[in-house]
């Protein structure tokens, strides 16, 4: 395995100097324990270091305060850590704040370790929880860009869909084809990755949860469902029908116009025309015509709703510029 320093340990490697270094020049008690809050608030995105940062917060104010109450009752002993700790935990759980569980804990142990309450002892602690989550939350406001990823992953994708379809049409207008469909889970594979990336940076943007990539990424994983499942139907055609050709243009076609624009309704229109012509053809004469004509209208349907998908993203983004328009 190589060894790499990724930009969250270099993060984190700059939090622990700032908030150690803030922590000793104020001559705080434990001041080590900025170090570790800071450690524990750094997180892969904006939004969850916020929610994070906060769940740590409130859970160090609970445990100050159910500790103080607990040990002065019955003494700064072990068994009165244990039975804070029995009631504690359910609380912290309760207000959706166990991310804190840690944190609070350590804060919890210097009032154990002191042996007292007072002003001194509370403003010491408060001091160290401020500049360790302070801390993180400053050194995660960078973080790197995932466009350019994220738009090489996007042509990967595009370039896939175009051989997948470039191949289908093969198969349709000869009937076979030594293709192996590899690009198929090929393709799977990349938008699982691309989205999780696209996630991550929805998650940085603190303002909003609009993202265009995450929302294209999806989009494409439903067309390779649709995909997957006209795939049985392509074996279905056999011999010839005039219809095969028609279809097989029309998938080559479509191939060659992948691409984040949208031209559903130029293609929407193009399946519809053949659908009608479909209609005025005479009947099958023969139940392998009938079968293999049955399976294309199966596929043109399926294409349909590979279209109407795509634009359902662009009618989601017309609507979202239309709100924001508005006064």
């Amino acid at each position: 395995m190589k060894f790499r320093i990724g930009y969250r340990t270099l993060k984190t490697a700059i939090g622990v100097l700032i908030s150690l270094s803030i922590a000793q020049l104020l001559e705080l008690n434990f001041a080590s324990s900025a170090a570790i809050i800071t450690i524990l608030c750094i997180s892969v995105t904006r939004r969850n270091s916020l929610l994070v940062s906060w769940a740590r917060f409130i859970a160090c104010i609970i445990g100050l305060i159910m500790s103080s109450v607990l040990f002065e009752l019955l003494g700064y002993t072990p068994v009165a850590a244990a039975l804070f700790i029995l009631l504690f935990i359910p609380v912290v759980l309760l207000v959706k704040a166990s991310d804190g569980i840690v944190t609070s804990s350590v804060i919890v142990m210097h009032l154990y370790v002191v042996g007292e309450t007072s002003i001194g002892f509370y403003w010491n602690e408060l001091q160290l929880i401020f500049i360790g989550i302070g801390t993180a939350l400053v050194m995660n406001l960078y973080m790197p860009s995932k466009d350019k990823l994220l738009r090489q992953r996007r042509m990967e994708v595009e370039e896939l869909l175009k051989s997948t379809l470039k191949h289908l049409s093969i198969y349709i207008r000869a009937g076979e084809s030594s293709w192996d469909g590899n690009e198929l889970p090929q393709l799977d594979k990349v938008l699982k990755e691309s989205k999780k990336v696209a996630f991550v940076t929805m998650q940085n943007h603190l303002l909003t949860e609009e993202n265009h990539y995450y929302h294209y990424f999806s989009m494409r994983e439903k067309q390779l469902e649709i995909i997957e499942r006209l795939m049985p139907h392509l074996t279905r055609i056999n011999g010839s029908v005039p219809q095969q050709e028609k279809v097989a243009n029309f998938l080559e076609e479509l191939s060659r116009a992948v691409s984040p624009t949208n031209s559903v309704a130029y293609f929407l229109l193009q399946l519809e025309e053949m659908r009608t012509e479909f209609r005025n053809m005479p009947l099958p004469k023969t139940r392998e015509e009938f079968e293999s004509r049955s399976s294309l209208l199966l596929i043109v349907f399926e294409f349909e709703q590979y279209l109407k998908t795509k634009d359902a993203l662009w009618v989601q983004k017309s609507d979202k510029k239309r709100s924001l328009s508005k006064p």
